[in-house]
């Protein structure tokens, strides 16, 4: 099974990862986590370079649980949503994983743009983690 786990790096990033651990070991799965990013001018660069050390910490969890992993930073000029689920259609992948914010109660009925985005556009399975 190949799994797909959306990362932007932050703190609910966790326990996107630990469900990512979980599922491969039980699936017998692969994962492959993504970052996408815009791309675009200088003060991209930093972002950039911040965006491949997290996915280099990422790749070394995995490693140490034992689960094979391969990681993807997107600069491809899209939206991260759009980006992640064109790139779930290009690697064939089985099952999505991203997160999305606790949001008011109006915010609650909408989820982010990205979240949205790959719920609605994906033709996998999607588990969302908040």
């Amino acid at each position: 099974m190949k799994i797909l786990v959306g990362y932007k790096g932050v703190n609910l990033g966790k326990d996107l990862l630990k469900i990512a651990v979980e599922h491969a070991k039980a699936f017998k799965g692969e994962v492959l986590v993504v970052t996408s990013m815009m791309g675009g001018g200088k003060a991209e660069q930093l972002k950039i370079q911040e965006a491949e050390e997290n996915l280099e910490k990422v790749k070394k969890y995995f490693d140490e649980k034992g689960v094979s992993c391969q990681t993807h930073l997107l600069v491809r000029g899209l939206e991260a949503g759009d980006d992640i689920v064109n790139f779930a259609k290009e690697k064939g992948i089985e099952e999505i994983i991203i997160g999305v914010k606790s949001r008011s109660k109006v915010g609650k009925l909408l989820f982010g743009s990205t979240a949205q985005a790959v719920i609605l556009q994906a033709e996998c399975p999607v588990v969302v983690v908040k």
